[in-house]
């Protein structure tokens, strides 16, 4: 699976001695030059699918990187862009030669035009809008002009801010026509009043986006660039700045070293969102949701350092730190507003809603397994300790201890991960046999295969899955309806992201004593395509569902072929496979479940929502008259209650935790209280409904083996 990038990692050793790699060869050594230079040679080494650096590839970068620096197109002038136009067939150029005037130009005029859009913004809000006017605004900003003068500038802003204006208008009007309603000698505030109060929310909220600008190093504006770059290879391509790998490296453990609490930065004020459950803080039982943190001390440093100001990212890295340190908090306290210095040991957090949970139903005195898996998670140095494969396999057997009858496997919203976790976790429910083919560039195909002949699981089984099930999920859920293993129900095609990513560690090619630059960051790569085992790739055409059920993410386009610059579809032979001898007649389960979604009146309306969802994102133009608007509003309204029946959907299941995190519940009511809403939205959700209709189907459809003797005869 590894090949080419241990080709890769070869020819990269071999080129430290000859290619400019260190400081000592640059004219004018800096960062940005060797990550230029760094990171498009690993491009264009170890691609799968390396690009030609000409123009054209220039002019792609050249617009994607606007549109992220601008995309409202309310910053750069016409004269800007005509003036960065020169560079728009030449970054090819200032690649080629680790130029980055392009980037300077372009940065430096995003500061200023930035810091006059400030002024703009402070100004508009200090006159009351007038909501009588006649006029509208289109927020498709990919059709609009760039400005021309100060004037259109400063019109655009004003049909910006007055849009996100009239609509807090619009809600603050409601709320007071509601309290009207229900207490009749409530004294409404005037529409003067609620106006000036509704371009106050505007305000902060514009404000609360220039603190976290303001808060932003060049080093964040230039990443923004160098994934311009990238991307224009394959939208999987990534480049990490140091504090985003580590960020990626959390989200694939699922774990971190620290005190266990999410931060948000407001103002200038460090505040805690979230404790998390099991964590130090947790544990401690001194910090809540909103309390602020002031200072920061390390365990082995005499005075605190005040984080009042700082960048959250900063904050951050001071807060955290190794298992067993000492860190010291000081804090005010949200409720009493007192000041507070909280002690605490630093630990391994484990991010619960990154793992797999477990729940249990019973349908006509039979037992079904439900296994959410968010990510095929796994840990980055230790493989072996703890992964989606194993705490799968853990569930199954303590499943089975309760004489489970049937399986669901929840893969919704599931965007990959492990390539390892998928074939481990196939190995589960089959005899040993192949689970993907990979293929490097230029490469002889790799197959992946299960080699252990026993099977965990050997009964019914359903996976569930919608366009946002991509990667990883999809090679789990191809291999299973390859060998018909498996009953797949979901949306009429998965994500289609049929490629493979190495994340590559740039500092392993700096010579230790010659960077100066400290962390340069890594690059997620994509080196390799993966293939179902019968040969075709999930690339761009995702898995086919079994049973094909609307959601709300049908008329959406976000899938892998939504995307820009993926790369084509295309097929290989097929692996030596044998189609799992179950004995259950599938096509007659299949058909069952057909003919019940068809006449779903929930799901009629399900589909009925995605296709209005669809064409409210599609309308553009909105009045910003308070009269048209709260019509239109009103319209909206009443179209969206004809669907409340679908949140306020129930099944007749009741769903139950497995004794193991019965017992947990003793001592962690957080997690008692997250079990019990996804057991409560389990109880709502008609597409688990339906898989455990599959289930017992697919036990009353098995194919006896006396019949099937008759058939061979």
């Amino acid at each position: 699976m590894k090949r080419n990038l241990k080709i890769l990692v070869v020819m990269l050793l071999m080129a430290a001695t000859s290619c400019s790699f260190t400081t000592k060869n640059f004219d004018d050594p800096n960062k940005d030059k060797l990550l230029i230079d760094l990171i498009t040679y690993v491009l264009n080494e170890g691609h799968y699918d390396a690009k030609e650096i000409n123009d054209e590839f220039s002019e792609g970068v050249y617009d994607k990187y606007l549109d992220g620096l601008d995309g409202s197109k309310r910053f750069f002038y016409a004269s800007d862009i005509k003036e960065f136009g020169k560079y728009r067939d030449q970054i090819d150029d200032q690649i080629k030669n680790k130029e980055i005037d392009f980037f300077d130009l372009t940065y430096n005029r995003l500061l200023k035009r930035s810091d006059e859009a400030r002024d703009i913004y402070k100004e508009i809000l200090t006159t009351p809008f007038d909501f009588s006017e006649n006029e509208d605004i289109n927020t498709d900003f990919s059709k609009a002009e760039y400005v021309k003068s100060k004037k259109e500038l400063k019109e655009r802003w004003r049909k910006q801010l007055k849009f996100s204006t009239l609509i807090t208008f619009h809600d603050k009007k409601e709320d007071e026509l509601r309290k009207k309603e229900e207490d009749a000698d409530y004294e409404m505030k005037s529409d003067e009043e609620l106006e000036k109060e509704s371009r106050e929310v505007t305000l902060n909220s514009l404000d609360e986006y220039y603190d976290f600008t303001d808060d932003l190093d060049r080093k964040d504006y230039f990443s923004v660039y160098l994934n311009s770059i990238v991307e224009a290879f394959d939208p999987h391509t990534f480049y990490f700045a140091p504090q985003d790998k580590d960020r990626f490296d959390i989200a694939m453990s699922g774990k971190l070293e620290g005190i266990g609490a999410r931060l948000q930065k407001k103002s200038d004020n460090i505040t805690i969102t979230e404790v998390i459950s099991g964590g130090p803080a947790w544990r401690s039982d001194e910090l809540s949701e909103g309390d602020e943190i002031l200072k920061v001390q390390q365990g082995d440093e005499e005075e605190p350092v005040s984080i009042v100001g700082m960048r959250l990212e900063d904050a951050v890295d001071l807060i955290k730190g190794p298992k067993d340190s000492k860190v010291i908090l000081t804090v005010r306290k949200k409720l009493m507003g007192n000041i507070e210095e909280v002690t605490l040991i630093r630990d391994i957090v484990e991010i619960e809603e990154t793992y797999a949970k477990t729940a249990m139903v019973e349908k006509e005195g039979k037992n079904f397994g439900v296994i959410n898996l968010p990510k095929f998670y796994f840990n980055m140095e230790d493989y072996d300790e703890r992964n989606a494969a194993s705490d799968i396999k853990k569930d199954i057997i303590r499943l089975k201890e309760r004489d489970m009858d049937g399986l669901v496997l929840d893969l919704r919203n599931n965007g990959g991960g492990s390539l390892k976790t998928v074939v481990d976790i196939a190995g589960l429910f089959i005899e040993e046999g192949p689970i993907v083919q990979v293929k490097s560039n230029g490469q002889k195909k790799d197959v992946l295969s299960d080699e252990d002949p026993s099977v965990l699981w050997d009964g019914p089984l359903v996976i569930l899955v919608n366009e946002l099930s991509a990667s990883a999920s999809e090679i789990l859920a191809a291999a299973m309806q390859d060998y018909k293993r498996a009953i797949i129900i979901g949306s009429k095609q998965t994500y289609g992201k049929g490629t493979v990513q190495n994340v590559i560690d740039l500092n392993r090619w700096l010579r230790g004593s010659s960077n100066e630059f400290g962390d340069v960051g890594a690059l997620k790569l994509t080196t390799q395509k993966f293939y179902r085992v019968n040969g075709g790739s999930t690339q761009l055409e995702g898995v086919k569902s079994d049973v094909v059920v609307p959601d709300r993410y049908s008329f959406v386009d976000i899938g892998e072929k939504d995307q820009d610059n993926p790369l084509p579809w295309d097929k290989i032979d097929p692996a030596k496979y044998d189609v799992w001898e179950g004995n259950i007649n599938f096509d007659k389960t299949i058909s069952e479940s057909k003919a019940r979604m068809d006449s779903n009146e929930q799901l009629k309306l399900i589909e009925k929502h995605a296709r209005w969802i669809k064409d409210q994102s599609d309308n553009n133009v909105h009045s910003l008259n308070i009269e048209e608007y709260a019509a239109a509003a009103e319209k909206n309204q009443e179209v969206a209650k004809s669907f409340d029946s679908i949140k306020n959907y129930k099944t007749n299941l009741t769903f139950t935790s497995l004794p193991f995190e019965e017992e947990m519940f003793e001592n962690d009511t957080i997690l008692k209280e997250k079990r019990d809403r996804w057991h409560t939205n389990l109880s709502k959700d008609v597409y688990v409904e339906e898989a455990i209709h599959v289930l017992s189907d697919m036990r009353k459809n098995t194919v006896r083996e006396d019949k099937l003797a008759k058939v061979k005869d």
